[in-house]
């Protein structure tokens, strides 16, 4: 299989891994237009939402639960907004669920090692 998100759960493509257990991962986005975006995964490749188990969908909300605090906290932000696209609006096909703190109030000038050093506390 050739899934980008795949690659990044089995470590063939380098990422910056905020949590990761047996079933799931959440990573930065590469492309840090918001700072902190952040995208949740199940590890199994699964193609859509539609497809999506309820024990797996509970994980990655849990995940997103987890993650939040620590995102907006260390990023001085106070709003998120969570999203999951489906069908013609998802660019990789691999379920994943968007963590994006701010959204509506920020374009990101930070890159993404700069967030990442934010969200470890390492500014």
């Amino acid at each position: 299989m050739d899934c980008l998100f795949c690659k990044i759960a089995k470590k063939e493509i380098k990422s910056n891994i905020l949590y990761e257990d047996e079933d799931i991962m959440a990573f930065l986005d590469i492309d840090q237009k918001i700072s902190g975006h952040t995208l949740v995964i199940p590890k199994k490749h699964v193609t859509d939402y539609m497809e999506l188990n309820n024990e797996i969908e509970t994980k990655m909300f849990d995940v997103a639960k987890k993650l939040q605090p620590t995102l907006m906290t260390n990023l001085g932000k106070t709003a998120c907004t969570l999203s999951m696209n489906y069908g013609d609006a998802q660019i990789i096909k691999h379920v994943h669920l968007h963590i994006l703190p701010h959204l509506f109030h920020e374009n990101s000038s930070l890159t993404e090692e700069e967030v990442m050093q934010k969200i470890k506390g390492e500014d």
